[in-house]
């Protein structure tokens, strides 16, 4: 389920807002990309209190994208790691399959049994795959996805020729599989997505939409795909849906508050 926060400000206004956001983050995010290409040195940590979390990013991404985010998970005294799968990716499945692996060797290092996944974009959905087709729900606590094509996207269609695109339309197979029943699954799944993501068409795909999961779909006003990973706003409310029950709204640039 999942509910608006009313705009305060006319839609052209609003979107007009969340553009120049998104501009502005981009720019930041340019500057800040050399920092995160390189995979992060993991250390034997003491046994956590608490499911560690574990960051993965987008389509051509790395970690430097979570940089607000892991500083304020962080804060509150949880484990955090960031996964950085190749930009060469040609399969989400092949990088679902590294992740469980991945997970594994967090929960040895982490002395805990369970993790939390957070996503943002394409990596959303390839936590989704590990969760529902490789057994993922048995380490997975809670998956988090940010501005991910849960149903597939329609836009840049002239992207289609990368392998990996392809998987993201509509009607791949890899959507195909995560439609299938899945029964049982023990993963609680938070998906937030904004009206103003515009790498997501329809704006609605980022929601999830399955009978089999247990579902919060978390509607943010006000922001755009980039700002989904970094707006403070949301930043709470995921370090809130980790903590327990989140909100079913979030206010974006509008309102930096949570409905």
């Amino acid at each position: 389920m999942g509910l608006s926060v009313p705009m305060s400000m006319p839609l052209s206004g609003a979107a007009l807002r969340a553009g120049a956001l998104e501009v502005m983050l981009l720019g930041g995010h340019l500057l800040l990309y050399p920092t995160g290409v390189c995979q992060e040195k993991v250390t034997a940590r003491p046994p956590a209190t608490r499911p560690p979390a574990l960051l993965l990013h987008g389509f051509t991404d790395n970690r430097s994208v979570f940089v607000m985010l892991r500083r304020a998970l962080g804060a509150g005294g949880r484990h955090v790691e960031a996964y950085n799968y190749s930009p060469f990716t040609l399969d989400l499945r092949v990088t679902a399959r590294r992740l469980a692996r991945r997970v594994e060797e967090l929960c040895e290092r982490t002395g805990q049994d369970r993790v939390d996944l957070i996503g943002h974009s394409l990596g959303g959905l390839v936590g989704r795959y590990y969760v529902q087709r490789l057994g993922g729900d048995t380490r997975v606590r809670t998956l988090v996805t940010l501005g991910t094509p849960h149903s597939g996207t329609l836009v840049a269609p002239f992207m289609d020729a990368h392998p990996l695109i392809r998987q993201i339309r509509p009607d791949s197979e890899v959507l195909a599989e995560l439609a299938e029943p899945a029964p049982g699954c023990a993963t609680r799944c938070v998906a937030f997505w904004s009206e103003f993501d515009t790498l997501m068409s329809p704006v609605g795909t980022a929601r999830i939409e399955h009978p089999d999961l247990c579902v919060e779909n978390v509607q943010v006003t006000g922001i755009g795909h980039l700002a989904l990973a970094a707006h403070p706003a949301v930043v709470a409310a995921v370090r809130q849906a980790l903590d327990g029950p989140g909100p079913t709204a979030v206010a974006g640039a509008d309102a930096a508050s949570v409905a």
